[in-house]
């Protein structure tokens, strides 16, 4: 294992400049270099957009931001932040997001050593470059191949994916929720517990690429029966998904129902943990929100379109992950060449099946097997 300078604490920078559920698949990794570094200064590089996500993160001392969108984008800009990365004279840099920026700031952050992922050309100042291994297992088990094979270590500290929240956010999440769903009386249960209140699927409906999106029909259908049946429904999402959940409602026969809610674009990122907590469970395309569930400890049924199962998949044991057997599966494509059928195959019977068991006779499956519609 690396060892520190004598008298002198580490100081370790971690670097993921990705997406919402990238990010948060970077925590197994925070919470293993804390146990093996116990005394070390851990900071971590993450944008500026999503820093919410880990600014209670109980496993790190610092949090640096970068406004890739903004501020940082100028040139000068960015390269004064570089400039100030490397007048902190970090003696570990682990990156851990393979794109050019990413790569450039560990290349040049002027640690004493430099290991993880890197594009073409920056990896020759690098200690140590290790490819990203997610096509063939698990993003967090590649990341733990990093620590092992760059900094020897083996003793992995893994707790699966984790996020704290403020008291802010679960006061105004709590604040939201029983506006939106008061408790019912005894008498109107349905999908009621024995108390009263309410049980809620979440329905998180968009995604990054228009491939991983499970049919909009479908999302209405699955709304409508569930309604129908009691159950409260919620809408999640971000500002750009309000557009594609506003044409899935109109879908739906039930959309004036009153326990039909939309929380999409109307949430900061610790809302949105907030409030996943409060469901009973959640129905996701393979994106952001689904990683922020588990981490908030939230059943869920995924459906998986052009993304590899065994690179994503739902980091716990209590998910339920459904896929086709279609052969261009997973195609990695951000645009289907054909007619999507890897998400047309995954019916709204199938999704009904699985939510309801969620619901009401919970099991826990083997983290990264899937279900196969059909078979």
């Amino acid at each position: 294992m690396y060892e520190a300078v004598v008298d002198k604490p580490l100081k370790i920078l971690v670097i993921n400049l990705m997406h919402i559920g990238d990010l948060l698949l970077v925590t197994p990794v925070l919470r293993t270099l804390r146990s093996n570094y116990p005394e070390a200064h851990i900071a971590l590089l993450a944008d500026a957009k999503l820093q919410d996500l880990v600014k209670y993160n109980q496993n790190i001392d610092e949090l640096l931001a970068i406004d890739k969108k903004g501020y940082h984008n100028k040139l000068s800009n960015y390269m004064k932040f570089v400039s100030e990365i490397r007048s902190r004279h970090f003696d570990i840099v682990i990156n851990l997001h393979a794109n050019e920026r990413a790569s450039f700031i560990a290349a040049f952050s002027g640690g004493k050593k430099i290991v993880g992922y890197s594009t073409l050309g920056l990896g020759f100042f690098f200690d140590k470059v290790i490819e990203n291994r997610k096509a063939i297992k698990h993003q967090v088990h590649s990341h733990f191949d990093v620590l092992r094979e760059t900094l020897g270590i083996t003793q992995i500290d893994d707790r699966g994916i984790e996020m704290w929240l403020d008291e802010k956010a679960e006061q105004s999440a709590e604040k939201i929720w029983t506006e939106a769903y008061p408790a019912q009386s005894p008498l109107e249960r349905g999908g009621a517990t024995a108390a009263g209140c309410i049980r809620v699927v979440g329905l998180n409906i968009g995604a990054s690429w228009p491939t991983k999106r499970w049919r909009k029909e479908y999302y209405a259908q699955l709304a409508d029966e569930l309604l129908d049946k009691g159950y409260g429904i919620a809408y999640y999402g971000g500002p750009m998904d309000v557009e594609i959940v506003n044409e899935t409602i109109s879908l739906m026969r039930n959309q004036k129902h009153p326990l039909l809610k939309t929380f999409t674009g109307k949430m900061t990122l610790l809302e949105l943990a907030a409030l996943l907590k409060k469901c009973s469970v959640l129905v996701t395309n393979d994106t952001g929100p689904m990683h922020v569930a588990v981490a908030m400890n939230v059943p869920l049924v995924s459906m998986f379109g052009p993304s590899p199962v065994p690179g994503f998949y739902p980091y716990n044991d209590k998910s339920v992950v459904l896929k086709t057997a279609l052969e261009c599966h997973p195609c990695g494509k951000h645009q289907c060449p054909t007619q999507h059928e890897c998400m047309w195959q995954i019916d709204v019977d199938t999704v009904m099946k699985y939510t309801l068991e969620q619901l009401e006779n919970p099991r826990n499956y083997e983290a990264g097997s899937y279900i196969v519609p059909g078979k």
